[in-house]
């Protein structure tokens, strides 16, 4: 079936939803629009899916969201006898709506479908699916995305997002399904009346709040009254954080009335993501009116946390990298002073976090682990740790793109566990007489100056993804001898599995095989190149090391003018 056929298709039997069957009327005769809403199907993955709100099989609507359900559903049949989900959405544009059509889905297929009442975080959802215990779960989220967007991540009975062989067998059960024909539901009042739809009751709200205070790391005698600006960007974290905070001694709590109450069109907020300076400008603003010594703002699902501080009469801005080894240093810190700290204790990072943090967990004799972008690589640490008993070694995990995790009861990023754990931290160090900057610097001073930025490049649509998909084949198959004057030192493909030295030797990599380059430059820098999986994206992660704040801003100001050229280089050799 051509696209065309399957366009005219869908303006026959897509009916669910009558903004889907508006807009197919709409694009009539624009072959562009058609083609661009139907060229392909979304792709499922280990995240799940994500894309543009709207009509056709690359679009997030009704219908894709029952035909991913239903392949989800033959999978979990197929795997689990009397099985049952658990099921998540924050404030994004009909989240809602995909959450009650999930739901119907599952009960269709005999499937015990748990629902969350009201918005809620994507760590919530990983702690119910162990605490009910779920053989698995969905989130309705398109995360730090802009409002034109939705998704919907699923994950397995261990609370992390699914394997890739998890994904490649749903995926093939998706593939086979008509989205009009073979799709099974059953009312939602219906499925509610037999029991198969269920509601997540406060027990599990409760307990999951309880695990969050349980990861608390501040002694009992620290004063809390830190005044705090906290912003849920309009999403899903203000029927949590606050809780979470107040509970636990964080009393002087300002909310912006403009990002208070959930709204999927993010009206202050275009690209609702905390990493992007523009995001926080309204929590900057109240926190400026206030005197308040702390921002915090969570995205739209509340698994990152990103946070500025006070500094004199202005406010700093901190990032993922700084925040992590700040967060790690702390809770190492705390738990010495407390003797708390577990034998062997361990931390996991991704490939694309700082190595400043290899040098603070070597300080305090913490085994670092490295793996793949992506944390449900860090909740799969966490499972394998569990596997063995020993669960209690993790003490923390973090990504630069601003997730953190201090506890195995969640194995995704909680921006309600960091955001308790980043007030205690402020707390703690103004009980000392320090501000975060004051600590960060000293960190600097003992550890080595690094600093990190990160490159994208956008490729919509299909020719877009074609040509980033060349340009990485490009780039592995002719990799350069140096970037911005640094010599390439090795060069690791873990679509591969090698890591090749410049001298030709080779070594072998033990982590899944993923589409990443890594370039190991003199002096320590590195450069990783990935496409995004969540996102028509190219990624370039940069990290230096120098003597010198000054000097690393330089170095990266090289690699990124360098690193661009090469890409539109290549962009335009693969035209």
């Amino acid at each position: 079936m051509n696209i065309l056929d399957t366009y005219r298709l869908w303006c026959e039997q897509a009916t669910l939803d009558a903004d889907v069957a508006k807009e197919l009327q709409q694009i009539k005769g624009a072959s562009y629009e058609i083609e661009d809403r139907f060229y392909r199907e979304l792709e499922f993955g280990t995240g799940g899916l994500r894309g543009i709100i709207g009509a056709g099989t690359n679009r997030m609507n009704v219908h894709t969201v029952a035909k991913a359900t239903q392949g989800y559903s033959q999978y979990i049949n197929a795997m689990f006898t009397e099985p049952k989900v658990a099921i998540a959405y924050d404030s994004r544009i009909k989240s809602d709506r995909f959450a009650v059509v999930a739901a119907e889905v599952f009960a269709g297929n005999g499937i015990h479908a748990w629902l969350y009442p009201q918005i809620m975080p994507t760590p919530s959802l990983s702690f119910a699916v162990r605490d009910i215990g779920c053989c698995g779960g969905i989130v309705i989220t398109a995360s730090h995305n802009p409002a034109k967007y939705n998704g919907y991540k699923v994950y397995g009975p261990d609370g992390c997002q699914i394997t890739t062989e998890s994904a490649a067998e749903i995926q093939q059960k998706i593939n086979a399904v008509d989205p009009f024909t073979d799709v099974k539901r059953i009312p939602f009042e219906a499925g509610k009346e037999r029991g198969l739809i269920r509601m997540i009751g406060e027990a599990t709200i409760r307990r999951y709040l309880d695990a969050v205070a349980g990861a608390s790391v501040l002694p009992k005698n620290i004063d809390r009254g830190v005044s705090i600006v906290y912003t849920p960007l309009n999403g899903a974290g203000i029927n949590c954080v606050p809780r979470s905070l107040t509970e636990n001694g964080f009393t002087k709590i300002v909310i912006p009335d403009e990002q208070r109450e959930p709204d999927g069109n993010f009206p202050t907020c275009p690209f609702p993501n905390p990493e992007v300076r523009e995001a926080l400008e309204v929590g900057l603003k109240w926190a400026a009116q206030t005197n308040s010594e702390l921002l915090l703002a969570t995205d739209p699902d509340c698994d990152r946390v990103g946070a500025a501080v006070r500094d004199k009469e202005d406010y700093t801005l901190i990032n993922g990298n700084e925040m992590g080894v700040l967060l790690l240093d702390f809770i190492c810190r705390m738990r010495v002073e407390a003797g708390t700290m577990p034998k062997r204790p361990a931390a996991v990072k991704t490939i694309v976090t700082t190595p400043m943090a290899k040098r603070v967990a070597a300080h305090y004799d913490v085994e670092l682990i490295d793996v793949l972008t992506g944390f449900k690589f860090i909740g799969e640490q966490i499972g394998l740790l569990e596997s063995k008993r020993e669960e209690s070694r993790y003490i923390f995990g973090f990504e630069e793109s601003y997730g953190y995790l201090s506890g195995s009861f969640v194995r995704d990023k909680d921006a309600v566990n960091a955001s308790l754990l980043i007030c205690e931290m402020v707390a703690y160090y103004k009980y000392l007489g320090k501000s975060l900057l004051d600590v960060l610097n000293s960190l600097y001073q003992q550890f080595g100056y690094y600093q990190s930025r990160l490159l994208s490049f956008t490729f919509e649509g299909s020719t877009g993804f074609a040509k980033m998909s060349g340009l990485l084949a490009s780039l592995r198959e002719t990799k350069p001898a140096e970037i911005a004057g640094l010599a390439v030192e090795a060069v690791a493909d873990y679509q591969l599995s090698i890591r090749t030295g410049a001298g030709g030797e080779q070594e072998t990599i033990y982590l899944p095989k993923s589409n990443v380059l890594r370039f190991f430059l003199a002096g320590g820098s590195e450069a990783v190149v990935r496409p995004s999986g969540t996102e028509p994206k190219l990624k370039i992660y940069l990290a230096v090391t120098a003597d010198s704040k000054e000097t690393c801003g330089r170095q990266l100001d090289d690699l990124e003018s360098d690193l661009s050229e090469i890409v539109y280089r290549k962009q335009e050799s693969n035209q």
